[in-house]
C-alpha cells in the first residue's frame, strides 16, 4: 500500500490539555479500501486522535491530508465537507422519526416549485424513494422497510442505519466508534458485515474497537496507541491478539522485546 497516497494521512499530530500530552507526535496513514484498526489502552489518545482527524479537536502541531493535499479542520463540519463521516456510539439517531427520515437529517429535499419554495413541503416520497435506493446499494440487508421508526429498529438495524447516512452522501472515509459495543452476537456480525462492504466499494473506514476477535476479523491492519504515542502498527497476517495487546499495555513492542529492553 506504500505506493499509494493515503485517503487520509496524519503527521505528527500534538495535542495538549494544559500540562496532559494526549497527542505526541502521532502519525497515521488510512488508504481507499482498507479497514484501519486503532486499539490503546484508556488514556493511550485514541478519542483525541479521533477527534482530530474529524474536526472535533484542533491539534496544537501536525498536519493532516486528504488525497495527498494538505487540509485543516476547524469543526466537524470541514471534515464532512471533505468526506469523513463519523458514526459514534451515541449514533446520533431520531428514534421517532422513520428511516428515510433519518438519512436525510439535517439535508432534507423540499418539493419542487412552489409546494416547497413557498409552502416548505418536504418531498417525502422522493426522499424515501433514495434512500431505499442508497440503503440497497450499500448492501444493507438487515433494514426492510424505509418507513419502519428508528425506535423500533434492533440495535445492530440502528447502526446500519447510522453507517448508511454517514456513507450516503459521498464520503471517503467512516470512522466507526465502538460499533459493536453494546451488541449481541448476530448483530455484531451484522455490522462487521456493513464494514465489509464498505471496504468491497472502496472506503477507508477507521475503527475503533475495544473487542480484539472483532479487530482481528475485519480489520487489514491494526494502529496501536499508548501513551499518546503510535507504538506500532500491525497486521492480523503478522500478529496474534495477545501480541497485539501485550504491545497496547507495554508488555512488548512490536519486535517482541520487553518495554525498557535493548
Amino acid at each position: 500500500m506504500t505506493d499509494r497516497t493515503p485517503v487520509l494521512s496524519a503527521r505528527g499530530l500534538i495535542k495538549t490539555y494544559g500540562a496532559v500530552v494526549a497527542l505526541d507526535g502521532v502519525d497515521l496513514d488510512l488508504y481507499a479500501g482498507e479497514v484501519l484498526a486503532v486499539i490503546g489502552d484508556n488514556g493511550a489518545g485514541k478519542s483525541t486522535l479521533i477527534k482530530c482527524l474529524t474536526g472535533a479537536e484542533i491539534p496544537d502541531l501536525g498536519t493532516l491530508t486528504v488525497d495527498g493535499t494538505q487540509v485543516r479542520f476547524r469543526k466537524p463540519q470541514d471534515a464532512r465537507d471533505a468526506g469523513i463521516e463519523t458514526v459514534y456510539q451515541t449514533l446520533s439517531l431520531a428514534p421517532a422519526l422513520d428511516i428515510s427520515a433519518n438519512l436525510f437529517l439535517g439535508r432534507e429535499r423540499r418539493r419542487p416549485g412552489v409546494l416547497g419554495s413557498v409552502f416548505r413541503m418536504l418531498d417525502k416520497s422522493g426522499m424515501r424513494e433514495e434512500a431505499t435506493a442508497k440503503v440497497d446499494d450499500l448492501g444493507i440487508r438487515t433494514i426492510q422497510d424505509i418507513t419502519q421508526v428508528v425506535e423500533t429498529l434492533s440495535g445492530g438495524q440502528r447502526q446500519a442505519v447510522a453507517v448508511a447516512r454517514a456513507v450516503a452522501f459521498g464520503s471517503k472515509v467512516v470512522v466507526l466508534d465502538e460499533p459493536t459495543a453494546a451488541l449481541g452476537v448476530r448483530e455484531s456480525e451484522q455490522v462487521l458485515g456493513v464494514i465489509r462492504e464498505l471496504r468491497e466499494r472502496g472506503m477507508g473506514v477507521i475503527l475503533i474497537s475495544h473487542n480484539m476477535p472483532h479487530v482481528f476479523e475485519v480489520a487489514d491492519r491494526i494502529h496501536v496507541q499508548r501513551l499518546g504515542r503510535r507504538a506500532a502498527v500491525i497486521t492480523p497476517r503478522d500478529h496474534t491478539m495477545s501480541e497485539a495487546v501485550a504491545i497496547m499495555t507495554g508488555a512488548a513492542t512490536v519486535d517482541g522485546t520487553k518495554e525498557g529492553q535493548a
